[in-house]
């Protein structure tokens, strides 16, 4: 039995691979994203959300309790009367996940597409996401990925899978490194592995204004890339709502 930390799970995903899916958010992430879009997936441990916008500013949470879910956080999780406080992130062991997963699938019957694994950073979690990956081995497999690992590992992973939803963002690898905290040699290095895989695969290029939709960027990558799949998405412009509740910054807000 294998531990891994998830922060959500969603049900009729019909953007995370082919049909209608169940996608399943792994935390953890080695990316520092300026845009990250799900804050809550960058860290490998549970996270205190805080929706300050609905407090009472009564305190009750700051009281002491015995619960035990709640000492980690030095806050009572349950008190809040407006429900202010929930912790992103759970810890699950395989077998768990694996029986509601498949509980889900059951239900869909012939409609339903498989399970896609995104985060965070699927591949962060890669010894409990390949122990997943073989006790889903009935269905089709799909990974949401930066690409950003080793090479062994990476390779590993596809070759269980059905389909690939990869992650290319910016071309250059010192703007890669500005924007992302780390250079792009291991991801491309992986595409090339995944390009020459055979699977089925589709490219990603998140479209953030004035650094990856640059005329520049977009050239390069699709130099890169040839004739793959390629989509290009929008930035969402409510994504940094998350951070002020994880008492993050969101630094993108402050070069745009």
């Amino acid at each position: 039995m294998i531990y891994g930390n998830i922060f959500d799970i969603k049900e009729m995903a019909v953007h995370d691979g082919p049909g209608i899916r169940t996608t399943v958010f792994l935390k953890g992430c080695p990316l520092r994203c300026v845009w990250c879009h799900n804050p809550e997936g960058l860290s490998s441990k549970p996270q205190l959300m805080y929706k300050e916008n609905k407090c009472l500013h009564c305190d009750l949470c700051k009281q002491k309790c015995e619960h035990e879910e709640c000492k980690p956080f030095g806050r009572c999780l349950h008190i809040c009367p407006e429900n202010c406080l929930t912790v992103t992130g759970r810890e699950i062991d395989d077998k768990t996940l694996t029986r509601e997963l498949i509980k889900s699938a059951d239900i869909m019957g012939n409609s339903f597409g498989g399970f896609t694994f995104s985060g965070g950073e699927p591949l962060m979690q890669s010894e409990f996401l390949i122990k997943m990956l073989d006790n889903l081995k009935n269905y089709n497999l799909c990974i949401e990925t930066c690409g950003y690992t080793d090479g062994e590992i990476f390779k590993s992973v596809i070759d269980k899978l059905q389909f690939v939803i990869m992650d290319i963002k910016i071309a250059d690898s010192k703007l890669h490194k500005e924007y992302t905290g780390v250079s792009n040699e291991k991801i491309l290095k992986n595409f090339e592995i995944l390009k020459n895989s055979g699977k089925p695969y589709t490219i990603r290029t998140p479209l953030i204004p004035n650094i990856t939709d640059t005329e520049d960027n977009l050239i390069k990558i699709k130099e890169i890339i040839g004739n793959s799949n390629w989509e290009q998405l929008p930035y969402n412009a409510a994504a940094g709502a998350k951070y002020k509740m994880l008492g993050m910054k969101y630094e993108l807000k402050d070069r745009i």
